[in-house]
């Protein structure tokens, strides 16, 4: 893995199919010039953002989204602004439009003060990042939600790793289901993940369809403490570049 902490977002960006490239936001950092981001939004995007009624909110989402269309319009050499979005049935937003070269597959994901972005193409990508909160009820949600075996691996933890674990674990499911493009439509129990800390082979099994399980590739992210995060990318031939976000804008 290979990490360029100096890459800012203006220059050309070059990414080939064997790169997954991965951007890191600070959110607090960028929030100055959260006016200046608000620009490259379109008229539908600025609509949307005006609905949010605290500014911590609103401020991420601009954010958050005037870096998508920055980096991808570095990637595709195009006007960010020219950018044009579309979503599919279960609301996976995706390129649409002329002039947008080999597909480019993208996936964000925010919570607190970081946000992932993440980009593959002509690859599936879904990532999540979950700040570890104190106040969830961590075994009524896995009651809920997480597979037999993973209940079961969850459980067998002593009580000062599970919080952490179970987060790992959720971060592992929701990034293989925005991946997938399925969301929630795909039951959360019908496949496995690993809950083991560092782990890049992390789905451990799919269901009704075992053979799934070897199309995806499911690692974890190393984020901040306090976070968990996870990446799921379709294939495995790819190399991950981790970057970081930083200003100035173009």
């Amino acid at each position: 893995m290979k990490t360029d902490a100096g890459f800012p977002v203006q220059r050309e960006l070059q990414l080939t199919g064997e790169g997954v490239h991965l951007w890191r936001v600070n959110i607090p950092l960028m929030t100055p010039s959260v006016t200046e981001r608000s620009r490259i939004l379109s008229s539908e995007e600025q609509k949307r953002a005006s609905r949010f009624h605290h500014a911590v909110d609103r401020n991420r989402f601009v954010i958050v989204r005037s870096l998508l269309r920055q980096i991808l319009g570095s990637y595709l050499g195009k006007d960010p602004l020219a950018l044009m979005f579309s979503y599919s049935k279960k609301e996976k937003p995706f390129l649409a439009g002329e002039g947008v070269g080999d597909a480019i597959g993208f996936n964000v994901s925010h919570s607190g003060d970081i946000a992932l972005l993440a980009f593959g193409r002509g690859r599936e990508i879904g990532v999540d990042v979950e700040q570890v909160r104190p106040d969830t009820d961590v075994k009524a949600i896995a009651e809920r939600f997480f597979s037999t075996r993973e209940q079961g691996d969850l459980a067998a933890l002593p009580d000062g790793e599970r919080r952490q674990a179970f987060f790992r674990c959720w971060t592992r499911k929701e990034s293989f289901i925005k991946a997938t493009g399925k969301g929630l439509s795909l039951p959360l129990r019908n496949f496995d993940v690993s809950l083991q800390p560092g782990d890049r082979d992390a789905l451990l099994a799919t269901r009704p369809d075992a053979l799934e399980r070897t199309h995806w590739r499911l690692q974890d992210v190393t984020v901040e403490q306090g976070y968990a995060a996870a990446l799921c990318v379709s294939g495995n031939n790819w190399q991950l570049l981790e970057k970081i976000a930083q200003e100035p804008m173009q």
